[in-house]
């Protein structure tokens, strides 16, 4: 028999909005700049303590309260930026993992992590304030091309979660598509 793979939360990370940059002449408030927090983190209601977004008609709620983001595809990030330091975090999302990709995910598929629950709700679409925080208005498109996504998570069960923490992944019922056959459909009606 083969052991398990290892599937854990690497980094939790949180933010507050802020000025991003400035998009046609216009200043641009974000919450994509987060930072890593060490120790246990409370999730709450719609989102993880200390977190918050500017713009919540196209983020956060309960369909989007936290976004996860896999460690795996960081590798790929370097290459395409490698003069830039990537810390986790780096594409705004609340957690980072390990073990975890969308294609081995499926919308309402559940996430025991620490003493919180949490449901798998879509991929992450990107949008113009990913491609203002790396500096590229082609990092939308790659983004999505890449198929590395990332996915957001709404909160089934309120609890405090931290980095280190095991993930148990739990098969939704029922079960909705995989993750990365959302994103593929996606890049068809584009």
């Amino acid at each position: 028999m083969y052991p398990e793979p290892t599937v854990l939360v690497l980094s939790v990370n949180v933010g507050t909005p802020a000025l991003l940059g400035t998009a046609g002449g216009a200043p641009v408030v974000s919450g994509i700049v987060k930072s890593p927090v060490r120790g246990p983190v409370r999730v709450v209601r719609n989102n993880l303590e200390g977190d918050r977004q500017a713009d919540l008609r196209v983020h956060g709620g309960e369909e989007k309260a936290v976004y996860l983001y896999p460690s795996e595809h960081y590798a790929h990030w370097r290459g395409v930026f490698p003069h830039r330091s990537l810390e986790w975090g780096a594409f705004g999302e609340n957690l980072t993992t390990e073990g975890l990709i969308e294609t081995g995910v499926h919308q309402g598929d559940r996430l025991r992590i620490g003493s919180a629950e949490l449901e798998v709700t879509r991929p992450r679409f990107p949008c113009s304030k990913l491609a203002l925080r790396f500096g590229t208005d082609r990092m939308v498109r790659w983004f999505l091309d890449s198929g590395r996504t990332g996915f957001y998570l709404k909160i089934r069960e309120e609890g405090v979660l931290q980095s280190g923490d095991p993930i148990t992944l739990r098969p939704g019922s029922p079960r909705g598509p995989r993750l990365d056959a959302l994103v593929r459909a996606r890049q068809a009606s584009d």
